[in-house]
């Protein structure tokens, strides 16, 4: 047992919760801004030293321009310079650098939700350039460190000898995840981060320049299918995190059913502002899973110690994930 047991409620008392407070986590957290990281406490980050067995070191961000194209009509490729004042000197710099156009974790202002407005009722003049409000920093000054779980999603559904459908885009429910993470008997603790295997950032950097501007296009991309189920199940196991090898973390389009598209009409039916805005739960997207994935099938091992240390930027809506799994 540790500290936080019995500390909050599950989420249906969340959804209990009076006014624009119903099925949020704002005021829950001693440290308010903070979000569900907070459920790693210092006892869990000890508990999770135990996953390093081998000495192997993972990073898990991709190159910043290895999405070019992506899914994203916005977010380029950043142009790297090099110059020289002399010539024993070298410097460099980006120019039109995405912090989420590569391998990211989506901070607690990227999204605000279309009902109620910001995580903890943050006014929205407060969320431009210069604030530190919900800022990606909060991470970079105390980084998310713990214990990962990975649920091999891909190599379940070929084991099983049904692929995942990249190319339809398929919505994947809490059902295989749970699935998945049976067959590995693989088990979930409070403050753990999730990542979810699909296979798809490899699919998709497979495909030839033309068919990935066609998926652009088509605006469908395998992910987590909507359900107030799965927001349930991600509160209630007490996850510091959730991350993917994939465009979004969800699927899209959402599915038809999703409870979301009343209130999220903006992301029309998406999960993100339920996830982010509501309950403070930082997402991952467009992580470099595949070669930890395969590791882990072949060691049995499907938990690792990791670091994710975004970039120190005040008031940053997101950053490269700068992700590293050690088991």
């Amino acid at each position: 047992m540790n500290s936080l047991d019995g500390m909050y409620p599950d989420f249906a008392a969340l959804l209990q919760r009076e006014g624009s407070l119903a099925g949020t986590s704002w005021g829950l957290f001693p440290h308010p801004t903070r979000g569900t990281p907070s459920f790693i406490t210092p006892e869990a980050l000890l508990h999770a030293r135990g996953c390093i067995r081998r000495g192997t070191v993972f990073g898990l961000d991709y190159p910043a321009d290895a999405f070019d194209p992506g899914m994203s009509l916005k977010r380029g490729a950043p142009r790297h310079t090099i110059y020289s004042s002399h010539p024993a000197h070298r410097d460099d710099f980006l120019d039109g650098y995405y912090l989420q156009g590569s391998s990211q974790i989506d901070g607690l202002r990227h999204r605000r939700a279309d009902d109620v407005g910001f995580y903890n009722g943050t006014p929205d003049d407060r969320v431009v350039e210069g604030t530190p409000d919900l800022g990606i920093q909060e991470w970079a000054d105390e980084p998310i460190v713990g214990r990962a779980v990975l649920a091999d999603l891909d190599g379940y559904r070929t084991a099983q000898g049904s692929p995942i459908d990249h190319a339809a885009g398929e919505p994947l429910g809490l059902d295989l995840i749970q699935a998945a993470l049976s067959a590995q008997s693989a088990t979930l603790r409070q403050g753990d981060i999730l990542l979810l295997h699909t296979g798809w950032c490899e699919w998709f950097l497979d495909l030839p320049t033309a068919e990935k501007q066609k998926v652009r296009d088509s605006k469908k991309a395998t992910g987590i299918a909507q359900s107030q189920e799965f927001v349930a199940w991600a509160w209630d196991q007490r996850l510091a995190l959730l991350a993917a090898d994939n465009f979004a973390l969800e699927c899209l389009p959402a599915v038809p059913d999703s409870p979301y598209r009343d209130s999220a009409p903006n992301d029309n039916g998406m999960m993100h502002q339920q996830l982010l805005a509501k309950l403070g739960m930082p997402l991952g997207e467009l992580w470099r899973l595949g070669p930890l994935a395969r590791h882990m099938r072949n060691t049995g091992q499907w938990d690792a110690f990791i670091s994710i240390k975004p970039l120190n930027i005040t008031g940053g809506t997101g950053s490269p994930a700068n992700a590293t799994a050690v088991l």
